[in-house]
């Protein structure tokens, strides 16, 4: 009985020493995890600066980041070099993801780089025209017939605009337009119509222009240059208006990214000129209940990713005078600096757009109704 005990307490002890083996083991492995943890940690990020490096050589190339051959090269050599117990398609899932995550760090350096992104600038950049500060926070109102049709027509406007206390008209001068039949626009004759009005009814004036050959010839009679969306990777007209003195009102293109009409401003500010409004007018979708479909989120992400002011064009994006109001009350609610849309004495006589533009009536009953939306919910402009 008594040697069986012993038996049973030598079993015991044994027992013990080998789970505090077993236990030191285990630690000793635990603590070799972590250092290869942290060296995997270090060779990661030493790879992501020289991938970060990489991005720069390329950006200065003009060469596109992201090369699938050369993804698929590395894949490869880590194939080669791959002596297990990894399985191949574990290794190629995780560096797929490395690979992943160092094109995502290029493209954050080169929005970093943007001179309109908002790491480069954190404060809102602030617009003044005519004594109204643009994107300050408070909605500012661009109002005018889609076309300068004659100098009557555009004092209708002007004078219904000027008695609500704005300061802006706009008005196009020249019209480039989808079929080369439509009217085109009175050129120089109405740049001249529209300055005899700024001067008259002290409105400061937004207008087209449409070649770099005619801006020299407009800035005597416009306070801001408009970029149309047709234009807006019309890259000699960027960079043309990027070395004027004026502010720029910058349409988004008919199918740009958000990505493509932000690069369409850094042509403009890269030229100098910082003095910059975007404008969401709406894009070509699948879908025709609409003009364009009017892209709302737009907005706070141009507010996000830059520092510039964010107006909304509610007439060409909707084409729809019986939803411009709708239309408004959402670009003012989601953050937009500013409205534009179209006004016109008679709209069914217009020529250009008549569908969309609204009549002095129509237009008192749209300010009317804003302005009570904004009072009601405390936006104050």
């Amino acid at each position: 009985m008594y040697h069986n005990f012993q038996a049973i307490e030598r079993v015991v002890a044994e027992t013990k020493g080998e789970i505090s083996m077993n236990q030191m083991d285990l630690e000793a492995l635990r603590s070799r995890v972590d250092e290869v943890n942290v060296e995997i940690l270090r060779l990661i990020n030493e790879r992501a600066g020289v991938v970060q490096e990489i991005g720069r050589v390329k950006e200065k190339q003009g060469v596109n980041r992201y090369d699938p051959l050369r993804e698929r090269h590395m894949l490869d050599h880590l194939k080669e070099h791959n002596d297990g117990p990894l399985p191949q398609s574990t290794v190629e899932h995780i560096f797929k993801e490395i690979f992943k995550t160092a094109l995502e760090l290029q493209v954050d350096d080169q929005k970093k780089a943007l001179l309109v992104s908002r790491k480069k600038k954190s404060e809102d950049t602030i617009v003044t025209i005519n004594g109204e500060q643009i994107g300050t926070g408070a909605p500012s109102f661009v109002f005018g017939p889609c076309a300068v049709e004659s100098y009557t027509q555009v004092a209708e406007v002007a004078a219904a605009i000027q008695s609500k206390g704005l300061k802006l008209i706009r008005g196009g001068a020249y019209k480039p337009r989808t079929s080369p039949y439509d009217f085109q626009g009175l050129g120089l004759e109405g740049l001249k119509i529209l300055k005899q009005i700024s001067e008259e009814f002290g409105l400061a004036v937004v207008s087209e222009i449409v070649t770099p050959s005619h801006l020299d010839e407009a800035l005597d009679y416009v306070d801001v240059v408009q970029v149309g969306a047709r234009n807006m990777q019309n890259f000699e007209l960027l960079k043309a208006v990027g070395q004027i003195n004026k502010p720029i009102l910058l349409k988004r293109g008919i199918a740009a990214t958000l990505d493509e009409f932000i690069h369409a401003a850094e042509y403009i500010m890269s030229q100098g000129n910082d003095q910059i409004i975007l404008c969401e007018r709406g894009i070509r979708t699948y879908e025709r209940a609409t003009r364009n479909t009017l892209d709302i989120s737009a907005v706070p992400i141009l507010k996000q990713e830059t520092h510039l002011p964010v107006f909304v064009d509610v007439t060409h994006s909707t084409g729809r005078r019986d939803i411009l109001l709708p239309a408004a009350k959402a670009a003012i609610a989601i953050g937009a600096d500013g409205v534009m849309a179209e006004v016109h004495p008679d709209p069914a006589v217009a020529l250009s757009d008549a569908a969309q533009q609204m009549n002095l009536k129509q237009f008192d009953e749209f300010y009317d109704s804003i302005q009570k939306f904004m009072k009601n919910h405390e936006i104050h402009a």
